[in-house]
């Protein structure tokens, strides 16, 4: 496959409310759409799912723009390509910048899924019709949250994930414990904690969580590894895995007993891909999380979530829980909790570019003859 042309759109859309944790609060969500046509006319759609400043991981919308701008496109236009994963292969000769490689990375899955005159799900392997939707709940007062938690439910959502850090943990856990006693609850702790913290995430325990993901630092999973041995409640580890290696060498030293895999953070679909089958061998679940996405993250986190060892509902909300209008037609739809697998070519809905150009503060073309 030759391709013709890349196009970057640099979006800005506004949350319909905004989402709050403890290192933060985004209320407009930047995004980098990108658009990859081959010589045949056929495109395929990805995104970059990296933050407007360096809150989550140390990559950020501007990053990302620089690195697809100066280094990653241009190298693209001048190959030929047989499958997706030899495009992620090839841009590992640049260190780090895991989402801007992602992002250009799943327009080529898109594209080729497409060719093949598959959907993207079955294209990468996919057994699931209809995939389990979880949603996360931002940070607000209790009361708050219990009453958004019952919403949720109400709409057949079969997970909840909220957010806590050492000073609103123990108190906002037993307060929804107490109305849900049956639901099927997690906690993401987004690195809140250290070591010295052990006795406190102990503490936890009694609301027999699914999981607690990543309580410790980013870059770790050395003291991930020690902290799982004191508690019962799994750990989950989400920053610490940015690369299969990563996934690895937690899974040798015992970091954590499920991961998070989200295709942007681990650097593309390829790497989501391995690191599933990778857990899979070694009987750890799986789950997909998500990133504030549009549609189009949303469509591939639904792929990814159909193969076999996704058995944790995933981060995989309604459009309509984030956007006013989403970038998709039709929108994603959670019908009793659960969402229905594209089935058409590619990502399996359309793109309304139209919108996207409305939308976008930036846009940026890239031909072969004009590199």
């Amino acid at each position: 496959m030759k391709i013709k042309q890349i196009e970057m759109f640099l979006t800005k859309m506004e949350l319909l409310q905004p989402f709050r944790t403890h290192s933060g609060t985004v209320s407009d969500r930047e995004s980098i759409l990108l658009k990859m046509t081959d010589t045949d006319g056929v495109s395929g759609w990805g995104e970059v799912v990296a933050f407007s400043s360096p809150w989550y991981t140390e990559e950020t919308i501007q990053t990302s723009w620089h690195m697809l701008k100066d280094f990653f496109i241009p190298s693209l236009l001048q190959e030929e390509w047989e499958h997706p994963s030899e495009i992620h292969d090839a841009l590992l000769v640049w260190k780090g910048n895991p989402m801007a490689r992602a992002g250009v990375e799943m327009a080529a899955w898109d594209l080729f899924a497409k060719k093949a005159g598959k959907s993207l799900a079955d294209f990468i392997g996919g057994t699931r019709k209809k995939v389990e939707a979880g949603v996360v709940v931002s940070v607000d007062s209790p009361s708050s949250m219990i009453e958004t938690i019952a919403l949720r439910v109400k709409e057949g959502y079969r997970r909840v994930k909220v957010k806590v850090d050492p000073g609103y943990d123990y108190e906002l856990l037993h307060a929804i414990r107490s109305e849900f006693p049956k639901l099927a609850l997690m906690a993401d702790a987004n690195s809140a904690y250290t070591l010295d913290d052990s006795e406190r995430l102990r503490n936890l325990d009694e609301f027999q969580l699914m999981m607690i993901e990543q309580p410790l630092a980013s870059d770790d999973i050395v003291e991930h590894a020690e902290l799982q041995q004191q508690l019962t409640t799994p750990i989950c580890l989400d920053e610490s895995i940015v690369s299969y290696k990563d996934a690895v060498n937690a899974i040798k030293l015992g970091s954590c007993q499920v991961i998070n895999i989200k295709i942007g953070r681990v650097g593309g679909l390829t790497n989501a891909i391995r690191i599933h089958d990778l857990s899979k061998r070694n009987g750890l679940p799986v789950w997909c999380g998500g990133m504030l996405e549009t549609g189009i993250s949303r469509l591939f986190n639904i792929a990814l979530a159909s193969l076999p060892n996704f058995t944790i509902p995933g981060d995989i909300s309604a459009s309509s829980r984030y956007w006013k209008k989403d970038v998709i037609e039709p929108e994603v739809v959670v019908t009793e909790g659960k969402i229905t697998v594209p089935t058409s070519p590619g990502i399996g809905y359309r793109v309304n570019e139209r919108y996207i150009r409305d939308i976008s503060e930036t846009t940026k073309s890239f031909k072969k003859e004009d590199i």
